[in-house]
């Protein structure tokens, strides 16, 4: 049984990786998020620790690390420009670190992690769950199996509805989470490259706090691409389903059926993390690099 601490427990993507950890037989001794609305804890973890101060938090793994309980992992849900420095946090205190997507904002901070992890010998992996989706990896075995000199004709669309709320939050705030592109778009542009290839050329068309589109030249497709947080980018059939979420991939005006099989994703990550078998810190630069240049 591994042990594992939280940083940024009461956030929207914190229960899966509490699941997560739980689903894998292992054991959260401690969280931290400076908001304390985090009675989820009682539903995987009623004993860990929790701490609305970082220093107290930082000060609690010492003393665990001064008793012999070592922190394996690190997990970080925190808000997207505080995950190099709570990376950084974790690889000092001798753990390894499982951090959401983005894993950072700019490609060079990957660099610089990478100097800390040869420094201290620990790992950084990043949640990359699309490339663990079983028809998203049948469409790359499509593609490799197929002829090599094609060039495919791609649309995706991602729509996942937010309200008045998120352009308040940190969400909304570019320098802190990237825009609309990073924050909701990067695991589909790992996705696209992972499946079709390096990129070619990279056009953003429209990029609104609330929506953003553009067109990706990859090694063996062509991507118009539209990413939105705003309702009323959903299709009139599924709002009547009472749905404010949307994906659609398609390839050759074929819809790659995709929709489902996200619950458990977070889990099977980490058990191949576990495994010493994650995503590591150069799987997710070329994902950040096309980000940053859209915000560019």
């Amino acid at each position: 049984m591994k042990n594992f601490a939280l940083i940024g427990a009461a956030g929207y993507i914190a229960p899966r990786h509490l699941q997560a950890i739980k689903a894998t037989g292992n054991n959260l001794v401690a969280a931290m998020d400076k908001n304390d609305s985090v009675g989820i804890l009682d539903s995987y973890f009623p004993e860990c620790d929790f701490f609305t101060e970082f220093e107290r938090f930082d000060r609690h793994l010492d003393k665990l690390k001064r008793k012999g309980v070592k922190i394996d992992y690190v997990s970080i849900c925190s808000p997207n420009y505080l995950h190099d420095s709570h990376i950084r946090f974790a690889l000092r205190h001798g753990a390894d670190a499982i951090c959401e997507k983005p894993l950072v904002l700019n490609p060079w901070n990957i660099d610089a992690l990478a100097e800390i992890e040869k420094e201290t010998g620990r790992k950084v992996y990043t949640i990359l769950q699309l490339r663990l989706h079983p028809s998203i990896i049948a469409l790359r075995e499509k593609i490799k199996n197929g002829p090599q000199d094609k060039t495919y004709d791609v649309d995706l669309t991602y729509v996942t509805s937010r309200g008045h709320w998120y352009h308040h939050s940190w969400k909304g705030d570019i320098s802190k989470s990237g825009g609309i592109a990073t924050n909701i778009g990067i695991h589909f542009f790992d996705m696209l490259i992972w499946v079709f290839g390096d990129v070619k050329e990279n056009r953003v068309l429209e990029l609104t706090a609330s929506k953003a589109s553009g067109q990706l030249s990859l090694s063996q497709a062509n991507v118009n691409w539209k990413l939105s947080v705003d309702y009323e980018n959903i299709p009139e059939k599924l709002k009547q389903e009472g749905k404010r979420t949307y994906r659609s991939l398609k390839l050759e005006g074929e819809e790659v059926e995709f929709s489902d099989g996200f619950t458990d994703l977070h889990a099977k990550s980490y058990e191949k993390i576990i495994d010493g078998d994650g995503f590591g810190l150069m799987e997710s630069k070329k994902s950040i690099e096309i980000v940053q240049e859209f915000r560019n």
